[in-house]
């Protein structure tokens, strides 16, 4: 997948300025795709050029005057066609699981360190993810959500972050502990 799609996914909703689709990013589309803001607004005018967005001026008075981007008909096309591709599997790449790997050979008291600091963060996405959840169902249940929602893209992006997120805090949790008792175990040796 490239930012391209990434960013007509997330036009998809509504009309929105560079900023709120910065933010748009940071709450929904980041927890499978992360850009940085300059990213976007690059993308966003390759977009445009390309006639897959379509922007137009928006002037404020109190503010500067800023720019609302959709997504045309050709973007459409072009987000069909990438979902009709076959989708690659993805891989981790991951540092903190090189140095967990390790750990049969290197000091782990570092290592302990940065799982539960990673098991923190991902306690709070998990936290992030369930109001997100709950905000887009509004005072429906998930079921009637998943039922009668008009957009459900979003919220089982959001499902997948969440299963992801917890999934990670669990096995940080876990590996620290198993690291911490294997420590107790050759100090006593």
């Amino acid at each position: 997948m490239a930012l391209r799609q990434a960013v007509l996914a997330a036009l998809l909703g509504e009309e929105l300025s560079g900023y709120q689709l910065a933010k748009s990013f940071d709450m929904g589309v980041a927890n499978f795709w992360h850009a940085l803001p300059q990213q976007l607004y690059a993308e966003l005018a390759k977009l445009e050029r390309d006639g897959l967005v379509t922007g137009r001026e928006v002037v404020q008075d109190t503010r500067p005057n800023k720019r609302l981007f959709k997504v045309t008909e050709a973007g459409l096309a072009e987000l069909e066609r990438f979902a009709a591709a076959s989708a690659k599997p993805s891989f981790i790449r991951e540092d903190l699981l090189v140095k967990v790997h390790a750990s049969d050979r290197i000091d782990t008291e570092e290592v302990i360190a940065q799982l539960m600091e990673r098991a923190a963060v991902a306690g709070a996405k998990v936290e992030l993810f369930g109001r997100m959840l709950r905000k887009m169902r509004d005072d429906r249940s998930e079921e009637e959500f998943l039922r009668h929602g008009e957009r459900i893209g979003p919220y089982l992006t959001c499902l997948a972050g969440l299963a992801f997120e917890q999934g990670n805090r669990d096995w940080c949790e876990r590996s620290a502990a198993i690291l911490r008792e294997r420590q107790t175990v050759h100090v006593e040796r």
